[in-house]
């Protein structure tokens, strides 16, 4: 007969393991999405709230390609991210480059105003209802792995995520684009005055962090759920992860997103009557200890 306390602690060990897993997929989707956020709002010094409606077009364009151009998952997943990059390339030199030098209050209701307008219009185009998770019958199903069994389609989102966060590691840290990036992160005027092209660089920047955001909603559908009010639903929490890990960062997202993932998870299994209170709460007390998020830099930005 195994003792209660034996029972008891497995029990405990299994929904800790159950929370972080789930949190930390949580948490990738957040940070795909969230981490262009963080590099063109730090760069550009916008405030650009209509960022959730990208992730929103990536999930709807990955559904559509599947369901009715019959496109398998990848190459659906591959083409939506270049659709919503380049769809992201022309809002940027059409739209938001008018907008550089106004005040903060113009940018949020300009930005506002997209996502009231791109909520309409995904009403229109698709309807009211959550559009199918484009889950591939291969990802179906569980792994077992350390004797447990796991979600597979969660665990290929963890992979993904850190794929993601190995390619902009290197990409952003090794490389010259990623060299000029940060150089107008921390001065722009100084990245001018010896000859970055930041106005291309605007651009590239905008149209990555677009794909990323539009590579996040396609992954993530199967737990952000693709409607009409997805760029307001989540906004708060992708602002969350972009203040508390900090602006211009690629790390601090990524950190303060799985820590927003395993709060939310083990709130919504140990104390869901609370909603996210505590979630709110850490985020107000992380930013009157760190105002600048905890890998942000002072005096970073434009």
């Amino acid at each position: 007969m195994v003792p209660a306390t034996d029972t008891a602690m497995d029990a405990a060990l299994s929904a800790a393991i159950s929370i972080a897993f789930h949190g930390v997929a949580y948490g990738m989707v957040l940070y795909l999405i969230s981490v262009g956020l963080s590099v063109t709002m730090g760069l550009m010094g916008f405030v650009n709230l209509a960022h959730g409606v990208f992730a929103m077009a990536g999930g709807y364009a990955a559904v559509t390609l599947m369901a009715r151009a019959g496109l398998p998952f990848f190459p659906a997943l591959a083409l939506s991210v270049v659709i919503v990059a380049a769809l992201g390339m022309m809002i940027e030199r059409t739209l938001y480059r008018r907008l550089y030098d106004a005040g903060e209050l113009d940018q949020v209701l300009f930005t506002i105003g997209l996502v009231f307008m791109a909520v309409a219009a995904a009403k229109f185009i698709w309807g009211p209802q959550p559009q199918p998770a484009p889950v591939p019958e291969y990802l179906r199903g569980q792994l077992v792995m350390g004797g447990r069994a796991f979600p597979a389609y969660r665990s290929f989102l963890i992979l993904s995520g850190a794929v993601v966060v190995a390619g902009l590691w290197l990409g952003l840290g090794r490389t010259r684009f990623g060299a000029q990036i940060r150089a107008t992160v921390d001065n722009r005027r100084m990245a001018q005055s010896i000859g970055i092209n930041t106005s291309l660089l605007f651009t590239c920047s905008f149209a990555l962090g677009s794909g990323l955001a539009a590579l996040g909603g396609a992954l993530g559908a199967d737990i952000l759920a693709i409607d009409p009010t997805y760029a307001q639903e989540h906004l708060v929490f992708f602002l969350i992860v972009v203040a508390v890990g900090g602006l211009g960062s690629i790390i601090g997202p990524l950190a303060a997103a799985l820590l927003l993932g395993v709060t939310a998870s083990a709130c919504s299994y140990l104390a869901p009557q609370f909603g996210a209170f505590f979630i709110y709460a850490a985020t107000l007390a992380i930013l009157l200890w760190r105002p600048h998020g905890l890998f942000g830099r002072k005096g970073a930005g434009p």
